[in-house]
């Protein structure tokens, strides 16, 4: 016992193994909410919810986030909050995500990342006003050009597909064929799902079910592009979900992240290059 006055001496060990065991009991939370995701679509869907908003997050953390406070719209540090003026409300429960650490050598000579428990608030947590953040409406035929922006196969309209079916990738002549006369909304919920087929087909991108992986990619581009996503349903998960062990499902899940976050940097790409032209007409204009 120090005598008074005195500091108590740093114990590296103690902290050391209070770190581990936090990281430990962040790892549990994580797989028993990848457990739910296997077994109820509802759970699922929420999660593609947050990917869909935290478009950069990894998916162990939109997963936390999913676990912890699935509204969530920003989120950042006590500290960050105080920097720019805001404080977050008392008794507020801080949610708590993975941030990468230092790298290290691993027994088998590989490279491994360590990672840090951080514990961040979002803005509903916070005295900040909660101004939704303006939706950026963009024009129908934008939407379409900048999905289809450096898509890896070719498009065409088609008369000829079968009963039921919109839109459709053929792997074979690497072709998305589009029904005659849909409205944009319907075109870009199809295209963006058979984008993602194309993009795991040309990719080499295997996963347990591509059908439902290309399905909740184009539920998430439509969620971040402000596209209704009425009549999609999570009801039915692939039957093979609920047997998988949590990091293969957590592999399913960074498939759909990847797949959609490549597509989003193709539209965003677009998106820049349409602001900028836009920027010298107006320019130009004065």
């Amino acid at each position: 016992q120090p005598a008074q006055g005195e500091e108590t001496p740093f114990d590296k060990g103690a902290w050391a193994a209070k770190k581990q065991a936090e990281r430990e009991s962040i790892y549990a939370m994580i797989d028993s909410h990848v457990h739910d995701m296997g077994m109820d679509g509802v759970v699922f869907q929420g999660y593609l919810d947050v990917q869909a908003r935290f478009d950069l997050y990894s998916v162990s953390n939109a997963i936390l986030i999913a676990a912890q406070c699935p509204e969530a719209t920003k989120l950042a540090d006590f500290d960050s909050w105080k920097a720019n003026g805001v404080y977050v409300k008392r008794g507020q429960d801080a949610i708590t995500i993975l941030e990468p650490g230092k790298e290290y050598k691993k027994d088998d000579g590989s490279v491994g990342v360590s990672y840090n428990v951080k514990k961040v608030f979002d803005i509903s947590q916070t005295r900040a006003e909660q101004r939704p953040a303006p939706a950026v409406a963009r024009d129908e035929r934008l939407l379409l050009k900048a999905l289809m922006n450096n898509a890896p196969c070719r498009f065409s309209i088609s008369n000829e597909l079968p009963e039921g079916v919109n839109v459709a990738y053929h792997p074979q002549n690497s072709v998305i064929y589009v029904r005659q006369g849909l409205d944009a909304p319907t075109i870009f919920r199809g295209v963006a799902q058979e984008l993602a087929r194309a993009h795991m087909d040309k990719g080499g991108i295997a996963c347990e079910s591509p059908d439902f992986t290309a399905y909740s990619v184009s539920y998430m581009l439509c969620k971040r592009n402000g596209v209704s996503v009425e009549g999609f349903s999570f009801d039915r998960l692939p039957e093979s979900y609920a047997m998988m062990d949590a990091k293969a499902l957590r592999a399913e899940a960074g498939v759909m992240r990847d797949v959609a976050g490549t597509i989003t940097a193709d539209m965003n790409r677009l998106f820049a290059a349409q602001e900028k032209a836009q920027k010298n007409r107006d320019g130009g204009a004065r």
